[in-house]
């Protein structure tokens, strides 16, 4: 049975992390930063390295393609993930997907062994969505669920335009988006979550992933003296906030063994000083869940309690951020991730993914599926974010498995 570099694997992992550091040692590589150059350049060296053609596309994503006279009709199957990070992020999060696909494509091609289709390793562009709106952008437009010159134009957090910045480091490509039609694409991610690592087990299959809804709400009230106004005479949009994240709490919390979850992110306050009511709040819903009736049920249950707070003289404005659709993965792919993990003699578990990942957008235009690795803690999106050795390359290799199957690789 054949393996992965465990010490090249790592070892990248590891390189590619020590880019982007800040003056505090902070790892921040946003969308088509600076720092998001220098890990694009790491990578592309990687890639040529391996002896993979190199494709850049109109909004930024790369791919390392193998493929040969044999097979360069066929469609590729592909393997992805991201390499852009939010602010003081961890080392793992996208980058592993990135890595361990490259690694399986350098290890078949050592093997000796010939697949029947082409492989590919593509970075897709701002999937964080730290600096850009919106997140997974890359593989969103590479799928079709976002025109090309819509998301060029996106202006960023510090007034950039994606457009300019991709040109500005070296990644504006050529090739039209969506030019690589994946036959099937598969990505290999941390958890993100705690359950892997509390149940003791080394291999998730993700059958499903949960759909998206986010919005920001707008409450307007009337400010006034927190002092002389009386509390039966106050129209406080504060209290009114409050009131809303206390009832999305309790809503989600209702649901007994249901996955919803709902989080208010963000929240601002106007104008924000210790004496006066407050006559506006400004906050960001996060309602997720893997069936999308239920998902939509949350949806109306949260606008029917806005109504609710309207009649009872508080202005309400909603503005849509995002809505992505629940996603069931390839069936026959969670089974041979399963049966990958038995040969290996790991144990694995079926399980749905409350992130949002470029396989949620790639599903689109191909069937699709997901492996995960414990995250200890749970933790991501932070310095503190951590897979064992061991586990990474466990994950690589039920990739690899996974990709030689899959590719009806033969000698």
């Amino acid at each position: 049975m054949i393996a992965v570099d465990a010490q090249r694997l790592l070892g990248r992992i590891r390189e590619l992390g020590a880019v982007g550091r800040d003056g505090e040692g902070r790892l921040v590589r946003l969308a088509a930063s600076d720092a998001d150059r220098l890990g694009r350049d790491l990578f592309v060296s990687w890639l040529r390295q391996a002896g993979l053609d190199v494709a850049v596309d109109r909004i930024g994503n790369i791919f390392g393609i193998w493929q040969s006279a044999g097979n360069a009709g066929e469609a590729p199957l592909l393997i992805g993930s991201h390499i852009d990070t939010v602010i003081d992020a961890g080392i793992y999060d996208g980058c592993y997907g990135v890595l361990a696909g490259l690694e399986a494509i350098e290890t078949l091609k050592a093997s000796g062994l010939s697949p029947s289709r082409p492989l590919a390793v593509a970075a897709f562009t701002n999937e964080e969505g730290v600096r850009f709106s919106p997140d997974m952008m890359g593989s969103l437009v590479h799928a079709g669920g976002v025109d090309v010159e819509a998301a060029l134009a996106a202006v960023g957090t510090d007034g950039s335009t994606l457009g300019q910045e991709l040109t500005r480091i070296g990644y504006a490509g050529e090739r039209e988006s969506g030019f690589l039609k994946p036959h099937l694409y598969i990505e290999l991610h941390i958890e993100q979550g705690p359950v892997l690592d509390r149940e003791g087990i080394p291999i998730g299959a993700v059958e499903t992933l949960q759909g998206i809804s986010w919005q920001r709400i707008t409450l307007d009230g009337v400010a006034n003296h927190a002092g002389t106004t009386p509390m039966s005479m106050r129209c406080d949009a504060g209290y009114a906030a409050a009131r809303v994240i206390t009832f999305l709490h309790d809503l989600a919390a209702a649901g007994s063994n249901a996955p919803t979850v709902a989080t208010v992110g963000t929240m601002r306050l106007e104008p924000n000083a210790i004496n006066v009511i407050p006559s506006r709040a400004v906050f960001t819903v996060d309602l997720r869940d893997p069936d999308e009736q239920r998902l939509q049920a949350q949806e109306a249950a949260l606008a029917a309690f806005l109504e609710q707070l309207a009649a009872e003289g508080i202005t309400v404005s909603v503005e849509r951020l995002a809505r992505f659709a629940p996603v069931v993965f390839d069936g026959r792919v969670v089974k041979l991730i399963e049966a990958a993990a038995r040969k290996r003699g790991l144990a694995s578990r079926r399980m749905t993914s409350g992130a949002g990942h470029d396989a949620q957008m790639i599903a689109r235009m191909a069937p699709s599926a997901m492996i995960f690795v414990p995250s200890v803690g749970g933790i991501s999106h932070s310095p503190h974010e951590h897979t064992g050795d061991a586990e990474l390359v466990a994950g690589a290799n039920i990739l690899l498995d996974v990709v030689a199957e899959l590719a009806v690789i033969k000698r």
